[in-house]
């Protein structure tokens, strides 16, 4: 898929689900797959977490890192997918967080499909 390409419809929705999957699996090399090497992260948490206070990593390695801290909080992760909408190189999945806080994850498609930057996008919890 060209950077530029307007993402299919039906591939935006199993890309989607299959990331929503593999969250829920806790399984992080799963949820890494959907990602390339020089993936760039930018989320609040990042922030929050205190490492780093621009609000990005970059590189697998340290999102890595970063999503291991967040595989291990209580509750668990779970995530339930809202909706999914496609745009000219990336997606953008909303869904219910922990604690019913609504998020969206704006993402951008490489190539090869795999993500090449990601923004988390928090809203409130869920009514």
């Amino acid at each position: 898929m060209p950077p530029a390409a307007i993402v299919d419809a039906a591939f935006a929705a199993r890309f989607a689900a299959e990331w929503i999957a593999a969250w829920n699996s806790h399984d992080l090399d799963r949820i890494l797959s959907h990602y390339s090497d020089d993936v760039e992260m930018r989320s609040p948490l990042i922030v929050q977490r205190g490492l780093d206070p621009s609000g990005v990593l970059r590189g697998k390695a340290a999102v890595g890192a970063y999503w291991r801290q967040g595989l291990a909080v209580t509750p668990p992760i779970r995530f339930e997918l809202i909706g999914v909408y496609a745009g000219v190189g990336g997606i953008a999945i909303h869904y219910l967080s922990v604690g019913r806080r609504l998020v969206i994850e704006a993402v951008e498609l490489g190539v090869d499909g795999k993500v090449t930057r990601g923004s988390a996008l928090y809203g409130p919890a869920a009514g």
